[in-house]
C-alpha cells in the first residue's frame, strides 16, 4: 500500500469510528488529515484534501479548536490562516477527556444534585432520591478517574488499567 492510499484510508476509517462515539464524521477527517500532516493546512489545503467545502472547514476546525486540539499557526508570508492537530496521542487523550468531563459529566453531576433538593418526603420520593444518589456516587466516581487521567502521565494510566484487568 502506498504512503497516500494509507493516510486517506487512515482518514476515512478516523472519520467512521468516530460516529460510533458522537462525533461528526467529517469533523473527525479533518482532525485525522491535520494529524497525519507533516506541515500546517490551510482551508484550501483542507478543502481540496478532502473534497469538501469552505463552510464545513472553517465550522469543523472551530469546533476542534474549541476543544483544543488543533490550533492556528502563524506561517511567515502567508496571509491565510493554518492549523496543526496535537500530535501526541497521550497529550490528545488527556484534552479529549477533559472536554467531555467538563461538556458531559459535570453538568450531569449538577443536574443530579439540583433533582436531589426536591423537598418531598413520600416514599415514592425516598426512592427516587436513593436512584438519583446512587447514580451521583457512580458519576462522582467516573469523574474521580477522569480527572485522575488527566493530571496523569502515560505509565501511571497504563499501570493502573493492567491492574484493574486483573482483577
Amino acid at each position: 500500500m502506498e504512503l497516500d492510499e494509507a493516510k486517506l484510508k487512515y482518514i476515512h476509517t478516523w472519520g467512521s469510528l468516530a460516529t460510533s462515539w458522537g462525533i461528526n464524521k467529517t469533523m473527525a477527517q479533518v482532525h485525522a488529515l491535520l494529524m497525519v500532516s507533516t506541515k500546517p493546512l490551510s482551508t484550501e489545503d483542507i478543502m481540496s484534501e478532502l473534497q469538501i467545502s469552505r463552510g464545513n472547514v472553517n465550522m469543523n476546525v472551530r469546533a476542534l479548536i474549541d476543544w483544543g486540539i488543533v490550533q492556528k499557526e502563524y506561517v511567515v508570508g502567508e496571509r491565510k490562516e493554518f492549523f496543526v492537530a496535537e500530535k501526541d496521542v497521550w497529550e490528545l487523550f488527556k484534552q479529549i477527556t477533559k472536554e467531555r468531563k467538563k461538556r458531559e459529566i459535570e453538568p450531569v453531576l449538577k443536574t443530579l444534585s439540583d433533582l436531589q433538593q426536591i423537598e418531598d418526603n413520600s416514599e415514592e420520593a425516598q426512592e427516587f432520591k436513593k436512584v438519583l444518589a446512587d447514580l451521583s456516587n457512580v458519576t462522582t466516581r467516573v469523574n474521580g478517574i477522569l480527572e485522575n487521567a488527566i493530571k496523569a502521565d502515560e505509565h501511571w494510566l497504563l499501570s493502573n488499567f493492567t491492574k484493574m484487568m486483573k482483577k
